[in-house]
């Protein structure tokens, strides 16, 4: 699986003009499955978003995760980040895994969010959404599991 993290000051999910989702400082990752993904690699790219340090300590320096930093996250299915884009002018999306095989990595990675910290809030599988950011520093990392 693969995660797009960014340590934003506020984050949004809108969907049909209905905010469904919101957070102040912590972490957009969005998110998406590839088709040899499995419910294992879901759990340990939660861990992984949860704990990479990208908040900083008392010295300034980026040494705090999520769960220590107690910031919130807001996880953003995006099959799009799979995308082959290695030739020509148009994304193929045959890396990507398929819709029906892929919302249930998701909701297993939501749910491993959730389980392990309890400020977490989720886009909608399959819904044309509007998000909403403020990127905090710029600070942006691609994480795989």
């Amino acid at each position: 699986m693969i995660a797009l993290i960014q340590r934003v000051t506020q984050a949004s999910v809108t969907v049909a003009g209905e905010r469904i989702a919101a957070i102040d400082a912590g972490v957009l990752a969005l998110v998406a499955a590839e088709p040899d993904d499995t419910e294992a690699r879901a759990e340990r790219l939660a861990e992984r978003v949860l704990a990479y340090r990208i908040f900083a300590d008392d010295a300034g320096r980026m040494n705090l995760g999520a769960i220590t930093a107690d910031k919130a996250v807001l996880a953003v299915p995006q099959f799009t980040l799979a995308a082959d884009t290695r030739r020509g002018n148009r994304p193929g999306f045959s890396t990507a895994c398929r819709p029906e095989r892929a919302e249930p990595l998701f909701v297993h990675f939501a749910d491993a969010l959730a389980a392990r910290h309890p400020r977490i809030a989720t886009g909608r599988f399959g819904a044309d959404m509007q998000v909403s950011l403020v990127n905090d520093g710029p600070v942006t990392f691609w994480l795989t599991a």
